[in-house]
């Protein structure tokens, strides 16, 4: 089945085709490691996320790239001001490479493991760990090199304060936004200092030496130019190239980046080595809260922590995600998580009742032999639910459409109770929400529990006892069960 991503660079929906069928090359940019993530980071997460598993369900081998930023991203993109780890540094009273191991840690937790560490917030969200996470730090070597690279061929020129990537010497600047140099407007502030030195507004800094502005910056490396560090752009281009050559699949990021950051990534990138960056870029949209852009100062930023404190499951921030489309604003507002933690518990309750039915019927030992015979089930034959599935998550990701068909499916009383089964874990390897743990950790005592007293409970409404009926229907939905009455018996099913 043929997938199609909308392609930021060429403004249409196009049929994604790999350059080596063998494996597909993913760029992601990281987080800049001198706070806590927000809520809208994890929103620009749970898209890659998406994306990467999608194209492992449609049969590809995935090396994906991530990288940390950890020294050089100054408070405004068009390099004015500190660095924004300085600037933590300061408000925290420890040093840079204090404030970036503690971001790290909370973010990522444990980096030397092979998948996302439990216990660090990547972790918590389910997200499949990226194959390579660099740190730019760490590749300090490799930007030097893509700037004499650059020198060499006349894109640069260098101030008092820095070296410089000249703007107007790519000729293709501006194609990804789609802006021309002369329509771009100067957002700047009145705190932060420019370079004098710079000959164009959009000519952005590949290596900012220590001295004037920056001369009380912690972090700082010899080069061909001076004793400096690197500016934020030229760590992704450099990274990028390192790991997955040019050109590679697809650059992933949120829409912020497309007019500056990633613009000046092209730029660089395909200057110094004459090769296309990028056959595909797709940018997820923002995230607001109750309507409005997040901020501090509005009192409207949420980070993860913010979230578990009000008792909600990380998983269910994950379900409200999918709920929207990448390429639509999502308004967050504490009563929409509230619904997507409900539909979430509700989804689960479902997958423990068709668990029960099953192997309550089959008589099953455990729950580990039954999920076995599960994965066993041949999902291509006489599987509507499954292509409709596959047609909508094939059509740019269309989480919200698929969640659709999963529920349409869960509630078709003439599709098998096996084959939705099989279906919801099927679909899980896309939505990414660990609904197999619901079957591993299926206790059986409980269903026999819950029989019995859904059984006694039809007694006493034959007997007319209908206050104790009450009571004890009442005691069984404490228990996460919901029960229908119907003319030949009762029902139940588990809603959480």
């Amino acid at each position: 089945m043929d997938i199609y991503f909308y392609n930021t660079l060429t403004r249409k929906k196009e049929k994604f085709v790999p350059i080596n069928s063998k494996e597909v090359r993913i760029y992601n940019c990281g987080p800049t490691v001198y706070y806590d993530a927000h809520i809208g980071n994890y929103l620009s997460f749970t898209f890659r996320d998406t994306l990467r598993r999608t194209l492992k369900y449609f049969g590809y081998n995935v090396k994906s790239v991530m990288n940390i930023t950890d020294v050089g991203h100054l408070v405004s993109d068009q390099d004015e001001g500190e660095d924004k780890l300085e600037k933590a540094a300061r408000r925290e009273g420890k040093t840079v490479w204090d404030i970036a191991e503690f971001y790290i840690k909370k973010i990522f937790g444990n980096l030397s493991l092979p998948y996302y560490d439990p216990k660090g917030e990547m972790g918590k969200m389910n997200f499949e760990r990226p194959e390579v996470i660099a740190r730019a730090t760490e590749h300090i070597p490799e930007m030097i090199e893509m700037i004499r690279k650059l020198e060499k061929k006349g894109f640069t020129y260098k101030t008092n304060l820095g070296v410089y990537f000249d703007v107007t010497k790519f000729k293709d600047y501006g194609k990804l936004s789609g802006q021309k140099i002369s329509d771009k407007i100067v957002k700047s502030r009145s705190e932060l200092v420019s370079d004098p030195g710079k000959r164009h507004p959009f000519d952005f800094a590949l290596w900012l030496f220590t001295k004037g502005i920056h001369e009380k910056h912690q972090m700082r490396w010899n080069s061909p130019w001076g004793v400096g560090f690197p500016g934020w752009h030229i760590e992704c281009s450099a990274i990028s190239t390192k790991y997955l050559g040019n050109p590679f699949d697809i650059h992933t990021g949120g829409v912020d980046h497309i007019p500056v950051h990633h613009e000046n990534e092209i730029a660089q990138t395909e200057a110094a080595t004459g090769k296309k960056m990028a056959n595909f870029w797709m940018h997820n949209e923002f995230n607001l809260v109750d309507g409005e852009k997040m901020s501090k100062s509005k009192g409207n930023f949420y980070t993860l922590s913010d979230v578990e404190k009000r008792g909600f499951d990380l998983l269910a921030l994950k379900y409200l995600y999918l709920t929207s489309h990448y390429k639509t604003p999502l308004n967050f507002t504490w009563e929409c998580l509230r619904a997507a933690q409900k539909s979430l518990f509700c989804l689960k309750g479902y997958l423990k009742t068709f668990v029960w039915r099953e192997i309550a019927q089959a008589k099953f030992k455990d729950a580990t032999s039954f999920l076995k015979r599960v994965e066993n089930i041949d999902l291509s034959k006489n599987n509507n639910y499954r292509d409709l599935f596959m047609l909508a998550i094939s059509d740019d990701l269309n989480t919200p459409r698929s969640l659709g068909i999963l529920w349409k499916m869960i509630k078709d009383e003439e599709f098998s109770n096996i084959l939705k089964i099989a279906n919801i874990l099927d679909f899980d390897k896309i939505f990414g929400l660990r609904l197999k743990e619901t079957i591993l950790n299926f206790d059986f005592s409980e269903g026999i529990k819950i029989e019995k007293l859904v059984s006694r409970r039809d007694r006493l409404r034959k007997e007319g006892k209908w206050d104790d009926a009450d009571l004890l229907r009442r005691k069984i939905l404490a228990l996460g069960v919901d029960v229908r009455d119907n003319p030949k018996g009762s029902s139940w099913l588990w809603v959480r």
